[in-house]
């Protein structure tokens, strides 16, 4: 059974209601019931939007934030609640008109949005895989109970996609092409079948790690299904494991590999770029990270900036929640992934994706 709403209230008089981490003006409480419950009722789920290069993803949430706010506020409001007043009046046709009181019906302009200011303050939105300033691409978002469901995310440990570009021939002091040059070398000799060699003993040494952390015995049953459908994940925190790796565009000095990973951050992604440089006895550098899946998201789920807005956010979270509840609940088991998609009542646990499970400090894990 659902937990009900309990509303709390804190310095100023702002009402916060747990279940849904929005906080509501005192009067706006009062007409919950109104505009401000028909705009959030189907803001609860996850989302993916599409960050632009140059942008952190705090400002990226921010903007998602205050755009669902414009949103839920713009809804039309309720009509306002009738009260009787005793209103002093002239009554009679003669000259002389006697001053009388008449019951009136006046609308009660209490909780009008000019007298009591917006019905929603703040909507908390949490971040799942993050992406630092440079990189672009997916980037999942949870709204309301949604939150809780990027700490499942986490939990399940899913890979994700990234194209990466790099060019040969100079090293810097970041690994990326914007940074300060520290060395130029010769690249003549790289050739296409050389580098898919050094990418496929890549692909192997970290499989072979893969099976380590997963802390898995190979000659069981349950290993083997697991292999099958391809559920082998580290049982907790590793370093960065490629799963798959391959070079999809190769025009010296410009190359392109297509990257399938886990608990990655851009900055390792760069450095992988940089050791593949050294591998073929050269030097070269990271111009782009772009993330093209995480997890269940891809590409084609992403909401370009021109459709950060509350309808199509809640059309976008609408067409997700099958697929969100099918595949978390293959990855976490039929228990734990139920458990997690049919109990909205219960209270978000600040220590979610956000601080416990270090997605904050660790931005690609």
């Amino acid at each position: 059974m659902a937990a009900p709403m309990v509303p709390t209230t804190f310095g100023r008089g702002t009402v916060r209601h747990f279940r849904s981490g929005t906080a509501i003006s005192p009067a706006g409480a009062a007409r919950a019931s109104g505009m401000g419950s028909r705009g959030l009722a189907r803001l609860h789920g996850l989302f993916a939007v599409y960050k632009p290069p140059g942008l952190k993803w705090k400002h990226v949430r921010d903007t998602v934030e205050l755009q669902l706010l414009k949103g839920v506020n713009a809804g039309k409001a309720p009509a306002p609640e009738q009260r009787v007043r005793f209103l002093l009046g002239p009554v009679g046709d003669g000259e002389e008109k006697a001053l009388t009181l008449t019951a009136t019906s006046v609308p009660t302009l209490t909780n009008h949005p000019l007298v009591c200011g917006p019905a929603c303050t703040s909507l908390k939105i949490g971040v799942g895989h993050r992406l630092d300033a440079q990189a672009s691409g997916v980037l999942v978002l949870g709204v309301g109970h949604g939150r809780r469901l990027l700490t499942s995310m986490y939990n399940a440990h899913l890979t994700k996609d990234y194209t990466v570009r790099g060019l040969l021939g100079k090293a810097t002091d970041d690994f990326g092409d914007e940074g300060r040059l520290v060395e130029k070398s010769t690249y003549d000799h790289v050739t296409r079948e050389k580098l898919d060699r050094i990418l496929a003993l890549i692909q192997g040494s970290h499989q072979k790690a893969l099976v380590m952390y997963s802390n898995l015995d190979l000659q069981t049953q349950e290993a083997y299904e697991m292999a099958v459908r391809g559920l082998i994940r580290p049982m907790n925190k590793s370093p960065m494991l490629v799963t798959a790796i391959q070079c999809i565009h190769f025009a010296p000095p410009e190359f392109l590999i297509q990257v399938q990973c886990m608990h990655e951050t851009q900055k390792q992604l760069r450095r992988l770029v940089h050791e593949i440089g050294l591998e073929l006895k050269t030097t070269a550098v990271c111009s782009q990270v772009r993330r093209t899946r995480d997890g269940f998201f891809t590409l084609d789920d992403a909401l370009l900036r021109t459709h950060w807005d509350l309808h199509s956010i809640e059309d976008a979270i609408q067409a997700a929640a099958p697929r969100v509840a099918a595949e978390l609940e293959r990855s976490l088991g039929p228990e734990l992934g139920t458990q997690q998609l049919q109990d909205p009542g219960r209270p978000w646990d600040s220590r979610g994706p956000s601080s416990a499970l270090g997605l904050e400090s660790s931005a690609g894990h």
